[in-house]
């Protein structure tokens, strides 16, 4: 048996919490990495039918010269990854070679030093992504959760619609629990609200329905037996 070692303030040096970088660009905190997982998992569980490529945290190389930019999460349609992933020129995207820019770009805002409202949306605005969407839950750059930009002419301009037509995808928060985790999320739906599922989150609906069939087909079996029907001789 391991013996837990308790660390008395008294006697060790404890650091500010507030002077440690718990996040930044290749850094992700336990919030923003769940919240990705959540994104990227629904996507490739719900949308099996359709050609897309999602990722988190994968560079976007949109012109030359010009280093990349790396999004928390990404959705680009009727692409797919190289087979041969390994080869550096199919490790991360190339517009030039996937012979457009993502659909949509998302950012999860984790402090005030990411630029999500300057730099960024220049650039994924000069990329020509349909979409880009910012999701703020701490509200570290204002008042709103969530702004959604879209593509209008060389512009973006921020919308109250949640719902991308363009891609036939929404965007809603959520509340709820995902990995054991209760928190409002942001979370992919459809247009009548209803989120795409994740695989646990299917697997579970699944689940439920067999559960109701059998408790149907058990009430149907006691009620034939009760009018003196043997329902197994059916």
């Amino acid at each position: 048996m391991v013996q837990q070692v308790l660390i008395n303030d008294d006697d060790y040096y404890v650091p500010d919490a507030n002077q440690l970088v718990t996040e930044n660009e290749t850094l992700d905190n336990f919030a923003t990495s769940k919240q990705k997982r959540l994104l990227i998992s629904s996507l490739y569980s719900s949308l099996q039918q359709q050609g897309f490529l999602a990722a988190a945290n994968v560079g976007i190389y949109h012109t030359d010269e010009q280093p990349a930019i790396v999004p928390d999460i990404f959705l680009s349609f009727d692409v797919q990854v190289p087979q041969n992933w390994w080869e550096k020129q199919n490790r991360c995207y190339m517009v030039w070679r996937f012979g457009k820019p993502p659909e949509v770009v998302l950012e999860i805002v984790s402090n005030k030093e990411g630029d999500e409202l300057g730099k960024k949306l220049k650039i994924y605005e000069q990329m020509r992504a349909s979409y880009y969407i910012v999701y703020d839950q701490n509200q570290q750059l204002g008042e709103k959760l969530l702004r959604v930009y879209e593509l209008r002419g060389r512009r973006y301009f921020e919308t109250s619609e949640n719902w991308l037509e363009q891609v036939g995808l929404g965007v809603t928060l959520w509340e709820g629990k995902f990995e054991d985790r209760q928190d409002t999320w942001l979370r992919w739906c459809y247009q009548d609200g209803t989120v795409l599922l994740t695989g646990d989150e299917r697997a579970e609906q699944e689940r439920e329905r067999a559960e109701q069939a059998e408790q149907r087909t058990q009430l149907l079996a006691d009620r034939l037996r009760a009018m003196g029907v043997d329902p197994d001789t059916l």
